[in-house]
C-alpha cells in the first residue's frame, strides 16, 4: 500500500463529483473523462479518500456526513482561497449562484476561476483543481456544488452558514 501523505484538493473535486452522480455503477475512467483528470490520479484520489474515511470501504459511496464536516470545518483551512487580481473566468461562489441572495452582500465583487473561455470578469480565485473550470462547463449541478464549496472557502460566517445548509440539503439524502 502506498504511503498516505494527506488529502489533496483534487480529492475534494472527485468526492463532490461522486455525490452528484445518480448511480454507484460509475467507473474511474468515467470520472477521469468528466473531470479532465488522469485515471491514475482518480485512482490515487479514491485511495486517499478511503484512507481519510470520506469514502466507504466499497470505494464507491461517499461518507456524506463526514464530507460535510470536512467541508465546513477543514476545507477553509486546508485549501483556503485568497482572491487576487481581476481576470476573465468562470463564475464561482455567490457569483455562480445568482438565485441565492442569502449568499451575497451588495458590496461583494464577482469571483471567478481564471479561465480563458469563461464568460465573466471578477476577482481571481484558484479552483481546487486546474481542470475544474472546463469540467464545470459540462455539469451545471456539480458546478453549483463547487460554487457552494467556494463560499465556504471565501465567505464570512453568515454566508458560510447559508452555504453549509444548502450543501447539506444537496448532499445528504432526506429520509422520508
Amino acid at each position: 500500500m502506498r504511503k498516505h501523505n494527506g488529502m489533496r484538493p483534487q480529492d475534494v473535486v472527485v468526492l463532490l463529483k461522486i455525490t452528484t452522480l445518480t448511480t454507484t455503477s460509475w467507473q474511474g475512467k468515467d470520472l477521469a473523462a468528466a473531470l479532465f483528470i488522469s485515471p491514475a490520479e482518480i485512482s490515487d484520489a479514491l485511495r486517499r479518500c478511503q484512507y481519510a474515511r470520506l469514502l466507504q470501504p466499497d470505494g464507491r459511496t461517499v461518507q456524506q456526513q463526514a464530507l460535510l464536516r470536512f467541508l465546513q470545518h477543514g476545507l477553509p483551512y486546508v485549501f483556503p482561497a485568497h482572491p487576487s487580481g481581476f481576470v476573465q473566468g468562470t463564475p464561482t461562489a455567490w457569483s455562480a449562484l445568482p438565485n441565492l441572495p442569502q449568499l451575497r452582500t451588495p458590496t461583494e465583487p464577482a469571483y471567478v476561476w481564471p479561465d480563458p473561455e469563461g464568460q465573466a470578469w471578477g476577482l481571481s480565485v484558484s479552483p481546487l483543481y486546474a481542470s475544474t473550470p472546463a469540467a464545470a462547463r459540462l455539469d451545471t449541478e456539480w458546478h453549483a456544488v463547487l460554487a457552494l464549496v467556494d463560499v465556504l472557502r471565501l465567505g464570512v460566517s453568515p454566508q458560510r452558514k447559508a452555504a453549509y445548509e444548502l450543501l447539506s440539503a444537496r448532499l445528504v439524502p432526506q429520509v422520508a
